[in-house]
């Protein structure tokens, strides 16, 4: 196994994660430390449980087993103790996630829906709220779109969307889960390059993707899962170019032709 040198200040990390549905180890003590600003991309088979790991990082998929660390809060799960419904909301606050599907509310506008969260959850006033979505719309290249419903934008708009609607709530840390994997190669190149925008700012992020490209450009480190492990680690370069895992060098094959 190729192991890259830890980052020397951990800002949020997986510590020993396993999640177990029944016999299947959908997670199998999966270990991974993330920098401040650092962008860590997750690749790996169809199955081998990345997007499961990734969850466990804001608690929408409770680890059976494990530790996740948030800029300097604890979130322990060990089978006795688990977090409190304010830890949790004030976790999903500082990790903000962008799913495969947009999950768009449909009879709200693009800028209702980056709204909404921020005066049910933030407290802010309805017009700074409109004031923090207007600015994140223009940010992802789609203020001319505030007030279109989601079914008059693309795929690729409604992606960008979902990213404005996480950021809207000042998140330390922004998780992509295949965010790319439902629009047409072309269309996903907008929401690329939104995120390679975001990574420039500092975010720091974890991101499952199957766009390799992305990964060798954008991210600072590669973590290779299979069947529920992390069985290789390194720089871009490292893994996606050089890699030491035979099933790493199996899959990147695959993945190429």
């Amino acid at each position: 196994m190729s192991v890259a040198p830890e980052p020397s200040a951990s800002f949020c990390a997986a510590q020993n994660i396993s999640v177990h549905f029944g016999e299947i180890r959908a997670v199998d003590d999966a270990c991974l430390d993330v920098a401040q600003g650092e962008v860590v991309a997750v690749i790996g088979p169809s199955g081998s449980g990345k997007s499961t790991f990734l969850r466990c990082f804001n608690w929408l998929q409770p680890p059976t087993l494990g530790i996740i660390t948030v800029d300097g809060s604890t979130f322990v799960a060990d089978g006795k103790r688990k977090p409190s419904h304010s830890q949790l909301m004030q976790l999903r606050r500082d990790v903000g996630m962008v799913f495969q599907s947009f999950n768009l509310f449909p009879h709200l506008t693009a800028a209702e829906n980056i709204v909404l969260a921020q005066t049910q959850v933030l407290r802010r006033s309805r017009a700074e709220a409109r004031e923090r979505a207007d600015e994140l719309l223009a940010k992802v290249g789609l203020a001319s779109r505030a007030d279109h419903r989601p079914h008059e934008c693309s795929g690729g708009q409604q992606q960008r969307i979902a990213i404005a609607r996480a950021l809207a709530m000042d998140p330390k840390v922004m998780l992509f889960d295949e965010p790319t994997s439902a629009l047409d190669p072309e269309v996903g190149v907008e929401v690329l390059n939104v995120m390679r925008s975001l990574a420039n700012t500092g975010m720091t992020m974890l991101v499952v993707t199957h766009e390799m490209s992305f990964a060798e450009d954008v991210a600072d480190r590669v973590a290779f899962m299979d069947q529920g492990r992390i069985t290789e680690l390194g720089t871009a370069e490292q893994v996606i170019r050089n890699p030491d895992n035979a099933r790493t060098r199996q899959f990147l094959q695959a993945v190429r032709r």
